[in-house]
């Protein structure tokens, strides 16, 4: 299904839809800041494990993160995030930017790693915001598999390419071609290790 949201001004009943579709385990494809990413809901193993195959990757070592409201609902999902960590982050968030940290208990145990990390986005897109807000948990986020990066700023290529294994593709216009800047902040020393959309001054 592809549903067309306004980028700016999302209709509450669109979004109903799409959170609908998220707690009866459904993936979505949906619009960032960045890239399109593919997206679940977090307390939906099969969706989870479902995203992992579409990637063909195991879904503790995949390359997953939680798109999360704001800072509050964040810190839920991160261990014990100091003082002038907590200032960085509001620095730079919501923002093309995703944080490694420590996980919390929180995280799922389907989601939980050998390193015990977890990335953390907020993205700056009022249709994520909103779907994220209305579900009142994050949501999973990945990125479409592939190198085609080209082929995921059209929602209707996504769709076309996708249709069979994602339930909702979110029509929120052409989305960006760079994807988010990874800083890992499970140590003192604060690492770029994917350098992105962002601009990181850290």
């Amino acid at each position: 299904m592809l549903l067309e949201i306004h980028p700016n001004n999302p209709n509450p009943r669109h979004i109903a839809t799409v959170v609908d579709c998220l707690k009866s385990g459904g993936i979505i494809a949906y619009p960032t800041d960045t890239i399109y990413g593919l997206g679940c809901d977090i307390f939906q193993p099969k969706a989870i494990e479902k995203i992992a195959q579409i990637k063909g990757v195991d879904p503790a070592k995949a390359q997953l993160s939680f798109v999360c409201t704001d800072l509050s609902d964040l810190s839920k999902y991160a261990k014990s995030i100091s003082t002038p960590l907590y200032r960085l982050l509001k620095n730079y968030l919501p923002g093309p930017f995703t944080f490694i940290l420590p996980a919390s208990k929180q995280v799922p145990k389907l989601l939980q790693n050998k390193k015990n990390t977890i990335g953390l986005r907020i993205p700056d897109n009022t249709i994520a915001s909103a779907i994220v807000a209305a579900l009142e948990h994050p949501i999973l986020s990945a990125s479409l598999p592939g190198e085609m990066v080209e082929d995921y700023t059209d929602p209707y290529v996504i769709h076309e390419n996708f249709e069979n294994l994602i339930d909702i593709v979110i029509d929120g216009g052409i989305g960006g071609m760079i994807p988010s800047t990874i800083v890992d902040c499970t140590t003192d020393d604060y690492t770029v290790i994917r350098e992105g959309a962002g601009v990181w001054e850290g």
